[in-house]
């Protein structure tokens, strides 16, 4: 039973991380850069893998897939934590991999993100651990 609360605790931490995030990308400022000349900057300039877009849609579609990505990992781990509880009890493994998953965001989140996100991968990080080892030794 325990597991399963971290799993889903670690899983909408993910969720709610990616949903604000995805928010923020589109219907808000918060990733807009002050100066506004850097965005008119990203706006009006290239990238060398192709010139088919700008710096600043790379920038939003960059934003909007990595918040996708956290919504479906965590829609995942939702679904197999409350629907097939017994199924990750056999294979832990799962487990370890949403445990693995998180811990390499929280290292990109140590190195290049700011305080909030951070934090809730480390609370999350630390459910999937735990979750993933409780498995282990049932």
């Amino acid at each position: 039973m325990l597991e399963q609360i971290l799993l889903i605790a670690g899983a909408a931490i993910f969720g709610v991380l990616g949903t604000i995030h995805l928010v923020c990308t589109f219907f808000s400022t918060k990733f807009d850069p002050y100066d506004p000349a850097v965005r008119a900057g990203m706006q009006a300039t290239t990238m060398r893998i192709t010139r088919n877009t700008s710096l600043w849609n790379a920038w939003t579609g960059f934003n909007a897939s990595h918040s996708l990505g956290a919504m479906v990992f965590a829609l995942f781990v939702l679904l197999l934590a409350g629907l097939h509880m017994d199924f990750l009890r056999s294979a832990p493994l799962f487990a370890w991999l949403a445990a693995a998953n998180a811990l390499a965001w929280l290292a990109v989140g140590l190195r290049y993100w700011f305080r909030v996100p951070t934090t809730g991968l480390a609370l999350s990080s630390a459910c999937f651990l735990i979750a993933a080892i409780r498995l282990s030794w049932a």
